[in-house]
């Protein structure tokens, strides 16, 4: 019989960015993401969407404790959206954000998605994907 591992984490709270300006990632997600800029701790940044956040350091700023080679450029990361990627597209599009592959099918941690991809100010890979049945 198997016995069954303790599960320790739920969720993420929140990640952080290692950014070279602050202003153009509040507002590339900001505008191209729709994603609430916050402030906190005084002058902090961050980005809040859903129940997570994305705190952002200013590269060579950041705040302790942080990765170790903390560099701006270096994340991959999805974002699930309810909306048509169609309509996504489109908004990003407008905006004069290349997507650079999509829409294309993938697999997420809940099944099957359609993904696309675009860059952000720091090159970032973002990917926006609407789960397929979800």
């Amino acid at each position: 019989m198997l016995k069954r591992q303790k599960k320790y984490i739920d969720r993420i709270d929140h990640l952080v960015l290692t950014v070279s300006s602050i202003e153009k990632t509040c507002n590339f997600y900001s505008t191209a993401l729709g994603m609430d800029v916050i402030t906190f701790d005084g002058d902090r940044k961050a980005l809040l969407f859903g129940t997570q956040k994305i705190n952002l350091h200013q590269k060579g700023k950041e705040y302790e404790p942080k990765a170790k080679y903390p560099t701006p450029g270096s994340a991959d990361l999805c974002f699930v959206t309810s909306l048509p990627i169609a309509e996504v597209s489109a908004h990003l599009r407008s905006l004069g954000v290349h997507v650079i592959e999509g829409p294309v099918s993938r697999v997420g941690a809940l099944g099957n998605m359609t993904s696309l991809y675009v860059r952000d100010p720091d090159m970032n890979l973002i990917e926006v994907a609407k789960y397929d049945s979800i």
